[in-house]
């Protein structure tokens, strides 16, 4: 009987053993493959953890997770491209610096063009993409690289900000919806210690947000802001039924990109595991987390649509209103981005695209009339 009850305990132990096993190796798994994995942070994860894995998740940009494969800026296909040379040797700053309520500039951009490519999720390959709207560099195609993008132009008010900035297209019914005039996408510190912010990485590329996530992801996002606004209607996470029909009233919204960089890598092959949003600490005090200890700018896209009335026919081409998501691709000029992070951003201003706070006009520009380094 002791011996029957040893060996039956033996086995069920040995199943358990199995059991864990297969959880631990599926997780892994799915992680390395890129299936999100947001259901870890509710088996009882600290809050702070659960913001930065929301930041890294492995939530592929479309809806078919797209295979790497070679392009001009990752030649081997991996869907790594690592910085050269890497940031090394910081340590995220939990200093309390003083005290500014502004510490920004903003880059207004209009739209350029659209196509059915991204050059982050699907380099080198058009039409397998969604429908995007594109903003700042005229150039972006399927076949963007750093170097491309550097020689191409800007729908952006300073000539030094080459950078590539999509979403996807918004329609009415199957008319194309684009946003009119200069679009406003803020650079800010999204850490406490502004003081620590530093340029972009020139190559550095992400994706914000998925199409493939749910109403309630979009909702929860970690750089979701207000939801869609129209009128005087605010946190919608689907379009509203309708808007105000006054010649001013547009549908608007913001949405804030991860801040907080590994040093290592331009970009992954989920284009997102290098970057982190930042951890609340308290009131207050945000800080990178040690796995991103490179505090970058942090980009919100405020973007805003002609179209109020009947919104019954709006949609996006990667879905309904809570498949909103963005891309971004630095190619600024490296020194007018240094001049405009160092003057506004660490500066602690509230600055146009120029880098003038009309709030602090002793503090004076960071570029000329043209928008140009003077």
């Amino acid at each position: 009987m002791a011996e029957r009850i040893s060996r039956s305990t033996l086995v069920s132990a040995l199943v358990v053993i199995a059991a864990l096993a297969l959880v631990v190796t599926g997780f892994t798994a799915i992680t390395r493959a890129g299936a999100p994995a947001e259901a870890v942070p509710g088996a009882g994860a600290p809050a702070q953890v659960s913001r930065v894995m929301q930041g890294t998740q492995h939530t592929q940009g479309h809806a078919v997770a797209a295979a790497p494969v070679p392009s001009g800026d990752d030649p081997d296909g991996d869907g790594y491209i690592p910085a050269i040379p890497p940031v090394t040797g910081v340590q995220p700053s939990t200093e309390i610096p003083p005290h500014r309520y502004f510490h920004e500039f903003q880059a207004n951009c209009s739209v350029d063009h659209t196509g059915s490519v991204d050059p982050i999720v699907y380099p080198g390959q058009t039409g397998k993409s969604h429908h995007h709207t594109f903003m700042g560099n005229d150039t972006t195609d399927e076949n963007s690289t750093t170097a491309s993008l550097g020689a191409g132009g800007t729908a952006c008010k300073a000539p030094g900000d080459l950078s590539a900035y999509w979403m996807p297209t918004l329609y009415k019914g199957d008319q194309e919806v684009r946003p009119v005039g200069p679009q406003t996408i803020y650079y800010k510190a999204g850490v406490t210690d502004y003081r620590t912010v530093r340029p972009f990485p020139k190559g550095l590329r992400f994706v914000v947000g998925s199409p493939t996530q749910t109403a309630a992801e979009f909702r929860d996002h970690p750089g979701m802001v207000e939801g869609y606004e129209c009128g005087e209607s605010y946190h919608n996470y689907e379009f509203p039924a309708t808007c105000p029909t006054s010649r001013d009233t547009q549908l608007n919204l913001r949405m804030q990109a991860p801040s907080c960089w590994d040093g290592k890598h331009l970009d992954t092959p989920d284009h997102k595991a290098h970057m982190a949003y930042p951890i609340v600490m308290g009131a207050n005090q945000d800080v990178c987390p040690a796995s991103h200890p490179v505090a970058l700018p942090m980009i919100e896209f405020k973007m805003a649509w002609p179209v109020n009335g009947d919104m019954s026919q709006v949609r996006l081409a990667s879905g309904t209103g809570h498949s909103f998501h963005y891309d971004f691709f630095n190619a600024w000029d490296g020194a007018t981005l240094d001049a405009m992070v160092g003057h506004c951003i660490v500066g602690g201003l509230q600055c146009d695209a120029r880098g003038y706070d009309q709030n602090n006009p002793g503090e004076g520009a960071a570029l000329d009339e043209n928008y140009e380094l003077p």
